[in-house]
């Protein structure tokens, strides 16, 4: 028997009983699913595959994703603990800086560069609590600077805030970096910027995240002959097309595809793995969005196809290799295939530890293998797995 107090299952039970006990068959008809759905997701026996189910289930029960997913908001978890101590200061950082105050500078532009690019290896491993110990001062002393160099710390910032469930302080950072791009009228890192600010905002606000992107491209054509302006048009491409599938567009989704997929013919794969600003811009990442996609489509299937045509390892981001491997897990998952889905989610947490030791998907997925395995020998290494996720299985 697996038992895990905040899965996302339960967190539904709880607010739904939190809202005069409403039933399953009402919850149900509110969200456009089934009862036995319904039931399914809070035993833990079904997992939620589609960001478009969990924004309809939390609208029902009148709470945010957030709080279904419990980003940001459990103890318990030492890397978010650790990254829990830094995001005070940041958050005070980010506070000052929109609000316009600039202390001098205690770096020397050497120092300051190498500081930089110390917190964006960090980003590329996804070494995020420790990222997170640099940001407070990194901010102050890029904002004296200004420019592009705030830019790319507030990027930095806005992707380790996401990636540890802080999303409204992501959003806010992703903010300052649009509006330091746009004083200097840097087009790549404006394109940048509003790539962060897409995938900051909240999962219910995926239509203002596609409408957003749209513009961003339109503003950016102009630029267009600066390869990596192209590059970050073709990320806008690939966040429009998962926010317009998770509003139900998947026609405008697949226009967006096929123009990500037009774009990175042309570019090919980046040479050193990373591209502008370690976005990865190119066939394999497209892939990697293209699964992402099927997944939020329903097409566990199609993941698992497209899984054989892409190989992650070329690119050398971490949280894109443990993207394919999540992704494909919860397909396998979701296919009952649960001795290869373990192996996938095994691979996933060597690529990226924190995140996926934070990912509720996660989470929730091998609760899911662990309750169809309780009539029969748990295999040590599903054991383990959950385990180091916080999930005690009975023995």
């Amino acid at each position: 028997m697996a038992t895990k107090t905040d899965t996302i299952g339960t967190r539904i039970r709880y607010w739904r009983m939190r809202r005069g006990g409403m039933s399953q068959a009402v919850l149900a008809g509110l969200a456009g699913v089934s009862q036995p759905y319904i039931s399914q997701v809070e035993s833990g026996r079904k997992t939620i595959d589609r960001r478009s189910t969990l924004v309809a289930i939390a609208a029902a029960l009148q709470v945010t994703v957030a709080d279904l997913l419990g980003q940001g908001t459990e103890p318990g978890d030492p890397a978010r603990e650790r990254a829990a101590e830094s995001v005070p200061a940041i958050w005070s950082a980010l506070i000052e800086i929109e609000d316009g105050e600039r202390r001098p500078s205690t770096r020397s532009r050497d120092e300051l560069t190498a500081d930089i690019a110390q917190s964006d290896q960090l980003r590329n491993r996804s070494h995020y609590p420790a990222m997170a110990r640099m940001l407070p001062g990194l901010l102050l002393e890029a904002a004296a600077v200004g420019g592009t160099v705030l830019a790319q710390v507030a990027y930095q910032a806005s992707t380790c805030l996401r990636n540890l469930g802080y999303r409204h302080l992501a959003l806010n950072a992703a903010r300052i970096a649009v509006a330091a791009a746009e004083d200097v009228e840097e087009p790549a890192w404006l394109g940048a910027s509003r790539f962060a600010y897409a995938q900051s905002l909240p999962i219910e606000a995926a239509p203002l995240a596609a409408r957003g992107a749209d513009r961003s491209m339109a503003e950016l054509q102009a630029a267009a002959a600066d390869e990596r302006v192209r590059q970050m048009l073709g990320q806008l491409h690939l966040v429009a097309a998962l926010a317009s599938t998770v509003s139900g567009r998947p026609d405008v989704a697949r226009d967006h595809l096929a123009e990500a997929a037009r774009e990175a013919a042309t570019l090919g794969d980046p040479a050193d793995g990373a591209g502008f600003n370690g976005c990865g811009f190119g066939p394999t990442n497209v892939g990697l969005w293209e699964m992402s996609i099927a997944a939020e489509s329903g097409e566990p299937g199609r993941v698992i196809e497209l899984s054989r045509t892409v190989q992650p390892q070329v690119l050398t981001a971490s949280i894109r290799q443990m993207s394919y491997w999540l992704d494909l897990g919860r397909a396998l998952t979701e296919s009952s295939r649960d001795a290869e889905a373990l192996v996938a989610f095994v691979r996933a947490e060597q690529a990226a530890p924190v995140p996926f030791a934070l990912s509720p998907l996660a989470q929730d997925a091998v609760v899911t293998m662990a309750q169809r395995a309780k009539r029969r020998a748990v295999p040590t290494e599903l054991r383990q797995l959950a385990g180091r996720l916080g999930i005690s299985l009975a023995s």
